[in-house]
């Protein structure tokens, strides 16, 4: 099994604080404006796209972090990688799953007055696979008994 990166308690915190950080940007833009204050659309929509744009580079070095870390010997599936199932303490479970839950259902109650805000959830849910491919623990890969050339 390859160590996590970093071993303490705040392991990946600033993940954690980034992923609440953006639910709350574009809950502070999107609500005003399902609500009717039509000078927020602006602002709803380039937050929207932006928080979807940072989340591309994030989701793409979370997914090679995690292939490098496969390569080295850890046994890493996508629930244990984005939904840090067995691989990550409750507490960071329940602060990234529940930031990218807390999206989810912003983006569901304004998803009519800015339909770009489907976009958001991908940063909290990329900050969890994130998390996962750098702080995440694993169990070592079955060995494949000598076999070469695929599953036969």
């Amino acid at each position: 099994m390859t160590a996590p990166a970093e071993t303490s308690s705040n392991a990946g915190e600033w993940i954690i604080r980034t992923c609440w950080l953006s639910v709350a940007l574009y809950t502070v833009v999107a609500v005003p404006f399902a609500l009717g204050l039509d000078a927020f659309e602006g602002a709803a929509v380039a937050v929207s796209l932006g928080l979807f744009l940072v989340s591309l580079p994030v989701w793409i070095y979370a997914f090679l972090r995690a292939v490098g870390r496969t390569a080295a010997g850890d046994e890493i599936q996508v629930a244990s990688l984005f939904f840090l199932a067995g691989s990550a303490p409750r507490r960071v479970r329940v602060h990234l799953l529940g930031a990218t839950g807390v999206c989810i259902a912003i983006v569901a109650a304004t998803a009519a007055a800015n339909p770009f805000g489907v976009l958001v959830p991908m940063l909290p849910l990329g900050g969890a696979g994130l998390w996962g491919a750098i702080h995440g623990v694993y169990p070592p890969r079955p060995s494949r008994g000598g076999q070469r050339g695929g599953r036969r």
